[in-house]
């Protein structure tokens, strides 16, 4: 299998985590407002707020992946997978419910690295 197939895939389930997420989000998931407000001290509106915030930045996300996945938004995608994974057992959740999300930040950092890992800031939007 050729880099190209394989780096297609993996934008694909990228976009599609960042859309499913960021969808939620906007929806206004319930157990998230909560996790935000315990996490931040925030109340429910604000809460809400930065939720919507949140969603918009990752429905961003998952388009950019797909039309022209530059190494920042890469970057920030391996972070903030790897954040949205580990706040489970911040918040009180199991740890294998961190566990059984790796692929949310090992996927983007599996397409980084494919694409080449940025060596200077030029490179970040390349």
């Amino acid at each position: 299998m050729n880099n190209d197939k394989v780096q297609w895939v993996l934008r694909i389930v990228v976009a599609g985590e960042f859309l499913g997420h960021g969808t939620f989000a906007l929806q206004g998931k319930k157990q998230w407002i909560g996790w935000v407000q315990q996490l931040t001290g925030a109340d429910n509106v604000m809460a809400s707020q930065l939720l919507v915030l949140i969603g918009l930045l990752d429905l961003l996300i998952a388009l950019i992946v797909l039309v022209k996945p530059v190494k920042l938004a890469l970057l920030w995608a391996v972070f903030w997978g790897f954040w949205t994974a580990l706040v489970r057992p911040l918040v009180g959740e199991p740890i294998w419910d961190f566990v059984e999300r790796w692929t949310n930040w090992g996927a983007p950092l599996a397409l980084l690295l494919l694409r080449g890992f940025p060596k200077n800031l030029k490179e970040l939007v390349k």
